[in-house]
């Protein structure tokens, strides 16, 4: 549970993010919490509530708004995801998600660069110098202050992992060989961009030109830790249905609830022609900028504050 200390600290940086996005024009948006059907991904699991679900993204009342003539949106909310409990994961955590009409995962690479300077920054500023509290923030200062690094998945398996990457697809252990050998080393001596995934791992962004094997999909890494994920948005209404398809099938091999195809959101998704979208975990974000190992140091009420 945070001291009224944190409180303020938590809440200068929610102030801070949405300064950075109003000063770029873009619109804040709310869409709603729950929601009857969600985008198939067969890795989450989302929380059912009355027979809906909670949702475990904003991602698709976002781009139904960007169907609809939004350029630029963000949103600072809420997300739900079930069996999602530790140092790094809550079942409940803060969101902030945003998209550019017309662009690609390029130009979110750069609003990430620009935005954790800049609120860490501002962050500092209401600090009391001296205080543990300041003396952390100038670390992780110093650290994003240094050019950032820009790492394909292929380099980092060659560079960190026993197997190269395509080894790792064919046996399925890429996410295993990814959490074991390669984060503990992404974003120490900077922070790192880690782009270009396997087209399988990657099904809702657009492949990239050139190289049908890859998906213009990126996460940045910060002392190990994923902070965001984003990618260039697959707008190919038909290439979207067939992957949903696959996710669908997935889902059912694992036992798990299949939720139905989202129609009205395919339907949509063709009025998009191009943009690029991204989520960033801001409670992950807090947690690093104060040097805290576990995310229930920076939101309000951890899990075992209500457990009791």
């Amino acid at each position: 549970m945070l001291d009224v200390q944190g409180l303020h600290l938590r809440a200068a940086l929610f102030h801070s993010l949405r300064a950075f996005f109003r000063e770029q024009e873009f619109l804040e948006v709310d869409t709603p919490i729950r929601q009857k059907i969600l985008l198939p991904e067969a890795n989450i699991i989302p929380i059912e509530s009355e027979g809906s679900f909670l949702q475990t993204s904003p991602e698709l009342c976002m781009k139904r708004l960007l169907a609809a003539g939004c350029t630029r949106i963000f949103q600072i909310c809420p997300c739900f995801r079930k069996e999602e409990r530790g140092a790094r994961h809550l079942e409940e955590f803060t969101m902030l998600e945003w998209y550019r009409r017309g662009e690609d995962y390029h130009a979110l690479m750069k609003d990430c660069q620009s935005m954790v300077r800049r609120v860490t920054e501002e962050l500092k500023a209401v600090c009391s110098p001296g205080g543990s509290s300041y003396q952390a923030v100038t670390k992780f200062d110093n650290l994003v202050k240094k050019k950032w690094e820009r790492l394909t998945v292929k380099e980092a398996f060659i560079r960190y992992a026993p197997v190269d990457m395509d080894a790792a697809l064919r046996d399925e252990s890429f996410d295993e060989i990814l959490v074991e050998y390669i984060e503990p080393y992404l974003g120490q001596q900077k922070p790192t961009i880690l782009y270009d995934y396997p087209i399988e791992l990657a099904s809702l962004a657009r492949t990239k030109p050139g190289n049908s094997q890859v998906a213009e999909r990126f996460e940045l890494y910060i002392s190990g830790v994923e902070l965001a994920n984003g990618f260039s948005e697959l707008t190919d209404t038909s290439e979207q249905r067939k992957r949903f398809h696959s996710e669908l099938e997935l889902m059912a091999g694992k036992g798990k609830r299949v939720t139905q195809m989202p129609e009205q959101f395919l339907e949509d998704l063709g009025k998009i022609e191009s943009a690029a979208g991204i989520a960033f975990g801001v409670d992950r974000l807090l947690m690093l900028i104060f040097g805290k190992k576990h995310i229930s140091a920076a939101v309000a009420f951890a899990p075992v504050d209500l457990d009791q």
